[in-house]
């Protein structure tokens, strides 16, 4: 590009430049101004200046090249010049929140200019406009800017006006306009190959994707928007904002605080920019259940705003705070006043948080007993339109249901939870990833939970049994949408493999820096699977069909209403309900059982002497003492506490019928063998998952893949054995069990069993693995399987605990076999004794050959156990999962 000889139409070319690439712009300026230009010239020089610094996120020196510029381009005595200097000198004061400085430069601006100059002033006029939340005024300019330079040609600026234009109508809801203005900014900014604007055009693309509630959509194009601006050496503000709403929206407030301190500790950005960051931080921080942190960031945000005049944010950042402090606990008639004051100036500024302003005012007038006013703001909050996003049409679905409740209409109520969970079910079936789906769900939970709620206080227990399945471990009714042939993927998990090996053999804060980079990297990627209608089918749930498929056998379904625990029992096709107790004495209790299972299973008995056990009441297993001594825990004493606190008075409805329990998330880990006796017992996450599961065909090959991990000595015998009663299996040791080979083996096996080092993640569930001799096998690695082996045996510890997430989630190794067609997992909840598991192992698989279901000869196998305590810790260590 030409830039010596001092000529206003080569040093023109600066301009572009210092928005396409900053840092080569503010170079070519000041070798422009070593060689002394005139004064045309170096006010260009000095405005491009200005501008590169202002990209840059430079603001103080920025307007202090622009001044210069002004002043040069006074003396210059063009009045299209002075314009527009004073345009961009205009603009980066607004942006400084210095905004009414800058409207008055703008104005005069506006004054001086003609044609195609105008409409660049007017884009420069809308931006502060639209920093100052004022829509409407921003977008009569813009309308004008675009009619002028579409006329005169300028595609530069006319790709900017319709960025800007789209952005407003985006913040107004109207996404189909904002899309088409944002897809017409990108193919003339790349037709005139301005980069950085480019790159703003596909985040913008990625906001529209969101606004429509298309997370996977957006999360790529923010993903390529910061490739581009890392391309160019600029750090962009608005990407890390951008970032924090999708990832929200997505569940993963964790993350979207992160990500925003990070910013906000960058220390980038304008005044107006600074006050932004504190804004999407502090909803970070509400949502990620950090009251305290939530309202002193939004009180940072709104002081900002004020001094800036920017109305629109600065009630935004109120309502921040009257949600953190509603949910640190404040309540009563100053809080109803104030939010209600707040909703009504959100209503007045078009603000789209207008619903849940309502629905918190709602909420608290019907705390505080005054039913008119409640009316009233549910009424307000459940106003949406038609082309709302998802997640905002489930929040207006909730104010109806709510205000429902309140008027006691049972069908106005019950069909807004279903209207409710069905946007929601919208949302989340866009999402590939089993985590973002998982996650979800928790948007739904209070829906639900009304309606549970309403059936449990009728004692309707067809309907308690139906809404109960409605919003329970959906995420695992649909598989994972990822590509088996994604070999991105699969290099970034090979290249994780690697450095969790390395780390194994020698503790190294490079490696562990290394393993964090591609944990992460791995993780997003997923997030960017996009889901679909066809991949979104929901398991159906029919209670008839339950009754005659269970035939014989005993479903439990326990369900959590308000922390109290209920077993829904259905046998022999009648229904019936039996209160448990606190759920959070039932959670207690397991982790006692799992604590002294662990203690059994090596040989170290507890001691803790247990209360007399209740008379009358039947007890789950044998007398069998452990560890010696009367004064000892027994298995039956053991197995009855737990039975109480998780069964109630459901478990003598059971008998010694074959079982299939459906646990809430938090009793996922239990170990039911134990609670429940001999018996078969499946566990699975849903009836409806059970009901699939009861449907999957074994494969017409029966192949038996069998695995062993390093490190596991007293497996090998294990594995060699059944080696040997599958002489046709395949057999992956010894180095030869890689994950890509036992990836291979798995896919569609009949059986496979797999004796391995297990590790449960429970900070990050997906990277739950199995050791392998090339490093971890993740959850992630599961997914990329086209089909789940019919039956796996996973004989390590804790391979069967997964974390409850959203609203009854699962998310760990074994539940990711369930939606990718295994029909059923054995698996443990609490770390085994390898030598002693062997045995039961072998039986279990010997029960299998002679044509037992998992449950049956997991039972089986167990009562092989009864002379051997450790034996038989180890064996109720153990759940089957699935059918």
């Amino acid at each position: 590009m030409p830039v010596a000889g001092g000529s206003a139409a080569a040093v023109e070319n600066l301009l572009p430049l210092a928005l396409s690439r900053p840092h080569d712009a503010i170079a070519a300026a000041r070798t422009v101004l070593a060689g002394s230009p005139p004064a045309v010239a170096a006010s260009i020089a000095h405005q491009a200046w200005g501008i590169g610094l202002r990209q840059l996120g430079e603001v103080p020196p920025a307007v202090r090249q622009l001044r210069t510029a002004l002043r040069l381009a006074e003396q210059s005595g063009r009045s299209e010049r002075e314009a527009d200097v004073l345009a961009t000198l205009g603009a980066t004061l607004g942006r400084a929140g210095r905004s009414r400085e800058g409207l008055a430069r703008l104005d005069r601006a506006v004054d001086l200019s003609r044609g195609a100059l105008t409409g660049r002033v007017l884009l420069r006029r809308a931006d502060v406009l639209l920093v100052l939340g004022r829509h409407r005024e921003a977008l009569d300019d813009l309308r004008a800017a675009i009619t002028r330079l579409r006329r005169s040609g300028d595609q530069v600026w006319e790709a900017r006006s319709r960025n800007y234009r789209g952005f407003i109508q985006l913040a107004l809801g109207g996404t189909k306009r904002a899309d088409a203005d944002f897809a017409v900014a990108e193919k003339l900014y790349a037709a005139v190959g301005q980069e950085f604007e480019y790159a703003e055009a596909r985040g913008n693309r990625g906001l529209v994707a969101y606004a429509r509630g298309d997370l996977p959509a957006a999360l790529r194009y923010l993903d390529e928007a910061g490739r581009r601006f890392a391309a160019v050496g600029v750090s962009w503000p608005d990407l890390a904002i951008d970032r924090c709403g999708v990832l929200l929206a997505a569940g993963l407030s964790a993350e979207a605080l992160a990500e925003m301190d990070q910013a906000i500790a960058a220390g980038g950005g304008t005044a107006t920019k600074r006050g932004e960051l504190l804004f999407a931080a502090a909803t970070a921080a509400l949502a990620a259940g950090d009251p305290a942190g939530a309202q002193e960031r939004a009180e940072r945000a709104r002081r900002l705003f004020s001094a800036q005049r920017r109305e629109w944010w600065s009630v935004r950042s109120s309502m921040v705070v009257l949600e953190a402090r509603y949910q640190a606990g404040e309540r009563g008639e100053a809080l109803l006043r104030r939010v209600t004051e707040v909703a009504r100036r959100l209503d007045a500024v078009g603000a789209s948080e207008a619903t849940a302003a309502h629905l918190l005012a709602g909420r608290l007038a019907l705390a505080a007993g005054r039913p008119v006013a409640a009316d009233r703001q549910l009424e307000l909050a459940g106003q949406h339109s038609k082309d709302a996003p998802p997640i905002a049409r489930s929040a207006a679905w909730l104010g109806k249901a709510l205000r429902a409740e309140a008027r006691d209409d049972v069908r106005a109520m019950l069909s807004a939870c279903g209207r409710g969970l069905d946007a929601l079910d919208e949302h989340r079936l866009t999402m590939g990833a089993t985590e973002l789906r998982a996650l979800a769900t928790g948007q739904g939970a209070e829906l639900a939970e009304l309606a549970l709620r309403d059936a449990l206080r009728r004692d309707e227990l067809r309907r308690l049994l139906v809404w109960a399945e409605r919003w329970r471990a959906t995420a695992l009714g649909v598989p994972p949408v990822r590509p088996s042939d994604d070999g991105q993927l699969a290099g970034e998990l090979a290249a994780l493999r690697d450095v969790v090996r390395r780390l194994d053999a020698a503790p190294d804060p490079l490696l562990e820096k290394e393993r964090r980079r591609l944990e992460k990297t791995v993780r997003e990627r997923t997030f960017l699977a996009q889901g679909g209608a066809r991949d979104g089918a929901l398991l159906p749930f029919d209670v008839d069909e339950l009754i005659e498929a269970l035939g014989g056998t005993v479903l439990v379904e326990l369900v959590d209403v308000g922390g109290v625990l209920h077993a829904v029992v259905v046998r022999d096709g009648r229904i019936t309900r039996h209160e448990v107790g606190p759920l959070a004495a039932a959670a207690l209790e397991g982790e006692r059982s799992r604590f002294h299972l662990r203690r059994l299973a090596h040989n170290r008995p507890p001691t803790p002497t247990p209360e007399p056990h209740p008379p009358g009441r039947a007890v789950a297993g044998r007398r069998q003492v452990v560890g010696g001594g009367g004064g000892r825990l027994s298995f039956e004493v053991l197995g009855s506490r737990l039975a109480d606190a998780v069964l109630g008075s459901a478990r003598e409805l059971i008998g010694d019928r074959p079982v299939v329990v459906v646990p809430p998330g938090r009793l996922q880990a239990l170990p039911w063998g134990l609670a429940l006796g001999e018996q078969a017992v499946n566990v699975v996450p849903s009836a409806a998952v059970w009901l699939r599961a009861r449907e999957v065909r074994a494969p017409a090959e029966r192949r038996v893949v069998l695995v062993l991990g390093p490190g596991l000595s007293a497996a090998r015998g294990e594995v060699m054995r059944l080696a040997a009663e599958y002489p046709d299996a395949t057999v992956l040791a010894d180095g030869d069990a890689t994950a890509e080979n036992v990836l291979r083996a798995l896919d569609g096996a009949w059986i496979a069993h797999i004796a391995a080092h297990g590790t449960f993640r429970a900070d990050s569930p997906l990277f739950s693995s199995l050791r392998l001799d090339d490093g971890p096998l993740t959850v992630y690695d599961f997914e990329r399987l086209r089909r789940a082996p019919y039956r796996m045996v996973l004989s390590s510890c804790d391979s069967g605990l997964a974390k409850p997430v959203g609203a009854d989630e699962l998310l760990g190794l074994s539940s990711s076999l369930i939606p990718l067609g295994a029909a059923g997992i054995l698996a443990s909840v609490v770390p085994v004794n390898d030598p002693a598991t062997a045995p039961l192992m072998l039986a279990v698989h010997a029960n299998l050959r002679a044509g037992q279901s998992l449950a049956e000869a997991f039972a089986a196998a167990r009562r092989t156990t009864e002379d051997d305590p450790v034996a038989e810790a180890a064996g109720r260590s153990f759940v089957a999962l699935g059918a």
